[in-house]
């Protein structure tokens, strides 16, 4: 008798790309219980390629730009932010983390600074209602502090 498995996902190749959606071959998966489970079960192997783990199933994964994306901001009462990541996640933002990219793609760290993530841009937008600009520099406020916007020194999905 066949068990059941995760073998319709081998069947295609599967991607997550820079728009914060997970594809099928070409095909975007719009069910948001499969993207999330994805992004909950994906994994990074020793030689930096990344997978799905699901039970005892795996398959392969390419990851366009980050292994995350922020798709909003949280604030909260004492006016610290937070990120709320494709996961499903929510985790405090480290301003000191963020940085501009190729294009202006705004970035942070996250999960204990592990991984990249990139903000999608209603994200982008939100967190856009802090940010200060002082000559050519731009900087980052939440409550009376400012945090320095810098430019990412080399791309990747570290």
């Amino acid at each position: 008798m066949a068990r059941a498995g995760f073998y319709p996902v081998e069947s295609g190749k599967i991607s997550f790309r820079r728009d914060g959606n997970w594809y099928s071959d070409e095909e975007r998966i719009d069910n948001p219980r499969i993207a999330t489970l994805f992004s909950r079960s994906l994994r990074q192997g020793p030689d930096g390629g990344w997978y799905l783990q699901v039970a005892e199933e795996r398959a392969p994964v390419t990851v366009e730009d980050t292994p995350y994306v922020v798709r909003t901001i949280e604030q909260e009462a004492d006016g610290r932010l937070r990120v709320v990541l494709n996961d499903g996640e929510s985790e405090p933002l480290d301003p000191a983390t963020l940085e501009v990219g190729v294009d202006h793609v705004l970035y942070c760290r996250v999960k204990p600074e592990r991984f990249r993530a990139r903000f999608l841009r209603p994200a982008y937008y939100h967190l856009s209602r802090h940010f200060e600009a002082d000559g050519d520099r731009f900087f980052l406020r939440i409550a009376e502090r400012r945090y320095p916007l810098r430019s990412a020194s080399s791309p990747g999905s570290g």
